[in-house]
């Protein structure tokens, strides 16, 4: 059923067929008013990296994480225990803040970007430093990625379980948050940093005196 909108318009159109031979039917073009839409970046260029690996750990994951490490601590010493947890909102929201920049900085070490600044690129590297030369650590990242990725996913949970504890306020989760965290560090420095020395942290961790706090009655 053709609406009387659509009668006007038809009959329009054949008037000007039917006088296209002696005269030009033309009509006001009508301003076009679609409006564009902005190139969307390639993911490329959206993700440019400012920060080498060893700056984004130096300035970004290094101190986030000692919001959660330092949040809940028991300094044992010849004057006694000295022992330190969150008390006030303020001191939990620190430890929430803590692990979600250190769960979303994981994100960070997945994007490809330089080992080291530019400049301490090519350094000579001494024999006998613990730590692997940056090409040897690149190159044992690109042969696998899906290990270095599977290490940043470990650190992302163990954040991700501190920002729980911190919503709950348990202190005592808490200490456990803090030695998963760092855990999880350890275990992806032993396999790209200093993969020589993997036996010698073991053997410290184990020899390391553990606290289990009192459980609650």
């Amino acid at each position: 059923m053709r609406t009387s909108r659509g009668r006007v318009i038809a009959g329009v159109s054949v008037l000007c067929v039917s006088i296209l031979g002696s005269s030009q039917c033309t009509s006001k073009p009508t301003a076009d008013t679609t409006v564009a839409t902005p190139a969307t970046p390639s993911l490329d260029s959206a993700l440019a990296p400012t920060l080498s690996v060893k700056e984004l750990m130096e300035h970004i994951i290094d101190p986030t994480s000692d919001w959660i490490f330092d949040a809940a601590v028991v300094d044992i010493s010849k004057k006694g225990i000295v022992e330190t947890k969150p008390l006030s909102d303020d001191d939990w929201l620190k430890v929430e803040r803590g692990g979600w920049l250190l769960a979303e900085s994981t994100n960070l070490l997945k994007i490809p970007r330089r080992m080291v600044p530019a400049e301490d690129e090519g350094k000579p590297h001494q024999p006998g430093e613990p730590e692997l030369p940056p090409e040897q650590i690149q190159a044992k990242i690109e042969k696998d990625r899906a290990l270095w990725y599977k290490y940043a996913d470990g650190l992302k949970a163990a954040a991700l379980d501190a920002v729980k504890v911190a919503k709950a306020r348990d202190v005592e989760a808490l200490f456990k948050a803090g030695s998963d965290v760092d855990k999880a560090c350890e275990s992806c420095h032993l396999e790209y940093w200093y993969p020589g020395d993997r036996a010698a942290v073991i053997k410290d961790q184990n020899s390391k005196v553990t606290y289990d706090p009192p459980k609650k009655k």
